[in-house]
């Protein structure tokens, strides 16, 4: 009996754990021609691997700090690399000398104001960051 209650709080863990994964907003400056960005097309600008939107605009990538939220689930939603992944990555482009990660900034309040204030800045917020005043161009559940 307890072992069938240990295993059915175990899927019902599981189960619920994946329901609490948050959305993810990906923002530029309201300026910005471009109106939506693939999944594939974000993780390339944040990955180095470009530096410009579908419509040529520039841009430059911010993160948010690490053990951030919204950065663990842009990464895993949007690169499919988490974490440790992720410094691996970085670590052989630092080596290489061919590239560096984008600069991180404390949290979405912080992006927000980045994004607002330049139109070359790209980042990422919470699903419930208050995105008014800045254009978001995908949504990632």
């Amino acid at each position: 009996m307890i072992k069938q209650a240990c295993k059915l709080s175990a899927v019902l863990l599981l189960f619920l754990s994946g329901q609490c994964l948050a959305e993810v907003k990906i923002v530029v400056h309201s300026s910005v021609a471009d109106d939506a960005v693939t999944s594939s097309e974000a993780a390339n600008v944040f990955l180095g691997k470009t530096k410009t939107l579908p419509s040529g605009h520039k841009t430059v990538p911010i993160d948010q700090e690490e053990g951030e939220e919204p950065r663990d689930e842009f990464y895993t939603k949007v690169t499919k690399k988490d974490a440790s992944q992720l410094k691996a990555y970085w670590s052989r482009l630092i080596f290489t000398g061919k590239g560096q990660p984008p600069k991180a900034v404390l949290d979405d309040t912080e992006v927000l104001e980045l994004v607002a204030s330049n139109p070359n800045i790209i980042g990422y917020v919470s699903g419930d960051a208050d995105t008014s005043g800045v254009k978001v161009l995908l949504t990632v559940e």
